[in-house]
């Protein structure tokens, strides 16, 4: 089975001879994935829909991989025991319930060696939680499937400091990839600011013009990378 190029993009930052917790597996095709080539030794599958989990099961056992993927039902990492895995995928939800898996299962978060975070909305937010919360952000990538734009990274227990709070919108350690993704990121968020900043102007209040405040400098910061 081919993996979409969002899943296999996440798979690649796996390492090799691993043992896998896949958060939210839905049906189970990345575990599948791991298995079949060779570069986890066991995963982990949890999910909390039933329905879905049952999915996964079912797939598990048409593809007679009951001895390396194990199911099982439950909300985020709480399945998984600290030290059970060596690498952790949360991928396919927002930013903000990232932040929420990880808090409520902060002790099997510190002892996994690799977390893969893949969000859909608010990598802002998961990577200041993550500095406020002893991780370090290891690596970065982007991929694209049709105009969406989906981020991931890769964080370890550790300190780490960012120069700015811009840094949280666009990662140095994504910047340093050079991957050409990043700049057409940087211009659809652009647009995307400009237009809010629009919507604002048009809506004055002084609420409005705090935030109007921020998005500019935010603006000027978009515009400034994009210039280098």
């Amino acid at each position: 089975m081919n993996l979409s190029p969002r899943l296999k993009k996440i798979v690649d930052f796996v390492p090799n001879n691993s043992i896998v917790a896949d958060i939210g597996t839905d049906h189970g095709y990345v575990p599948k994935h791991l298995v079949d080539e060779g570069i986890s030794k066991r995963v982990i599958a949890t999910d909390i829909s039933k329905g879905s989990l049952q999915k996964t099961i079912d797939y598990i056992r048409e593809e007679n991989l009951e001895e390396d993927i194990q199911a099982r039902l439950g909300d985020g990492l709480e399945p998984i025991k600290p030290f059970e895995v060596d690498t952790a995928i949360v991928a396919g939800m927002g930013g903000i319930l990232i932040t929420e898996i990880l808090t409520r299962s902060m002790a099997t978060a510190k002892s996994v060696n690799t977390l893969i975070l893949q969000p859909m909305v608010g990598s802002v937010e998961l990577r200041r939680f993550l500095h406020e919360s002893g991780f370090m952000i290891v690596d970065e990538d982007l991929v694209r499937e049709g105009d969406k734009y989906y981020e991931i990274i890769v964080a370890k227990c550790g300190l780490q400091k960012f120069a700015s709070d811009f840094d949280y919108e666009i990662s140095p350690v994504l910047m340093k990839k050079k991957n050409p993704l990043t700049r057409e990121l940087i211009e659809n968020r652009l647009r995307i600011n400009e237009n809010i900043i629009d919507n604002l102007r048009d809506n004055p209040g002084e609420k409005s013009r705090d935030r109007l405040l921020e998005l500019e400098k935010i603006g000027r910061d978009y515009r400034e990378v994009l210039g280098r």
